[in-house]
């Protein structure tokens, strides 16, 4: 059971003394103030079990004994959340953990940037169009992308939206995990209505092969209970820190703090200085935290991340996922990789591909080139093999519709396609058909690994 407990107000409050970086600048803190005693007391999205769970699945993770697959919409909006978003969503992730299990044959941790993924950090503040400077969008938890003075106002009662948002989301994800829609025996169903072409020709080709499996096992007499259900984790950026403080609760088995807005949080490579709040509030409680790094990370900053985030040593607490680009990673990360090694510093290694390759197309969409996206996970893994350490995931944005925003993949998706069905509202996303192409290449990476 998940309570408030008074002797821990100081350490959950302990982040205010630090600076605190990307926060919305509401005009009413009077209202702010309230919305956050009313969220104080909402029930909790997510259980302390739960999040030990996962906790113990990265730490087996971080041994090689299974592999962490993290997907979802770069930033959800509310117009979004609706169940056949959400069901699209959570039906890539199987596919691709499917694959990537089948393929590989290995355990995948399966976590959705779902249910909470509702704020993103902002390179600058203000925005301008024409003549007109308003506030940055920052995620439809904090203000509307529409750009006008009142919707760019950030908003605090957006944030009980977003709570909101966030339970009708991991309520229905509950019901597809839990109550039959992720049986292994809809493998074939979940490919149905998608177009003919080479990643849904694999994977049609796998699932007749893993039907075939799955019938011999009935008829020998192997339980299958276990296959009828699957773990389906939460998480998204630890960001708007009002909000995660009032979602943080105290458990009264142990008496200490757990974050029960998602089962993990990890904090941007913009707020990850390890005297910032961001830092400060995720060392408070007992989730499993992941830190992502880029090529400006030093050592002495992972070693001090480490140190306040994961002070006992506890495996799977502390995820580095890397997001480095494609033309720097195999320059930048080796020294970090080897003096992690060195001080024998426990973490859980993951690849962001996604965000070190964001480029502007010469149309002028924000976009990703494929290539780069598998050139990055193909060399995350051949840093982290010659420096001895073990590849332990890949946390990449990706939707379950047909959009195009990713040039390239097996489609050969063009700058000039881009504006078809461009929908993001902030960075562009894998679509079905490339995150299933990605799938089927990181289990061909991930399979020759295992066999060294």
């Amino acid at each position: 059971m998940l309570i408030r407990v008074e002797n821990n107000e100081e350490l959950l409050n302990a982040w205010r003394k630090y600076p605190a970086l990307q926060q919305p600048t509401y005009p009413d803190l009077d209202a702010l103030a309230s919305v956050a005693a009313d969220l104080r007391t909402r029930p909790p999205l997510v259980f302390a079990g739960e999040v030990d769970r996962l906790t113990k699945d990265l730490a087996a993770a971080s041994r090689g004994e299974a592999f962490v697959l993290t997907g979802g919409d770069c930033a959800e909006t509310f117009a979004q959340s609706n169940a056949d978003r959400i069901r699209a969503k959570v039906q890539t992730i199987l596919q691709m953990a499917i694959v990537m299990s089948y393929g590989a044959s290995t355990p995948i941790v399966k976590i959705g940037r779902i249910a909470g993924q509702y704020a993103k950090p902002r390179s600058a503040d203000l925005e301008t169009r024409g003549d007109e400077v308003l506030p940055s969008y920052r995620g439809d938890g904090v203000n509307s992308f529409e750009f006008t003075l009142e919707g760019r106002t950030p908003d605090p009662q957006r944030l009980l939206e977003l709570y909101q948002r966030s339970a009708s989301s991991l309520n229905l994800i509950r019901a597809f995990t839990r109550g039959g829609y992720a049986d292994l025996r809809q493998v074939h169903h979940w490919n149905q209505g998608f177009t003919d072409n080479p990643a849904y020709k694999q994977y049609e080709a796998m699932a007749v092969e893993l039907d075939r499996a799955l019938r011999f096992m009935e008829a020998v007499g192997v339980d299958g209970e276990n296959m009828r259900f699957v773990d389906f984790y939460s998480a998204h950026e630890s960001l708007l820190l009002e909000y995660e403080t009032a979602m943080t609760r105290t458990d009264s088995g142990s008496g200490k703090l757990y974050n029960t807005s998602a089962h993990y949080l990890w904090i941007g490579e913009r707020t990850r200085d390890p005297q910032g709040a961001h830092v400060q509030q995720a060392a408070s409680v007992q989730n499993p935290i992941g830190v992502k790094i880029g090529p400006t990370t030093t050592v002495d900053q992972i070693k001090e991340l480490a140190s306040i985030l994961n002070p006992e040593a506890i495996p799977g607490r502390l995820s580095l996922i890397t997001r480095m680009g494609a033309s720097k990673l195999a320059d930048k990360l080796p020294a970090l990789v080897a003096a992690v090694q060195s001080e024998g510093i426990p973490v859980l290694w993951i690849t962001d591909p996604m965000h070190g390759n964001t480029i502007t197309s010469s149309s002028g969409y924000k976009t990703r080139n494929f290539g780069d996206i598998m050139q990055e996970v193909h060399d995350f893994f051949g840093v982290l093999q010659a420096e001895g350490a073990i590849p332990g995931g890949v946390h990449v944005e990706l939707t379950g519709d047909d959009v195009t925003e990713v040039v390239g993949g097996a489609e050969e998706l063009s700058e000039e396609a881009l504006a078809n069905r461009y929908e993001t509202l902030v960075d562009p996303r894998l679509n079905h058909q490339q995150s299933l192409e990605l799938a089927f290449a990181t289990a061909q990476i991930l399979r020759e690994s295992v066999k060294r």
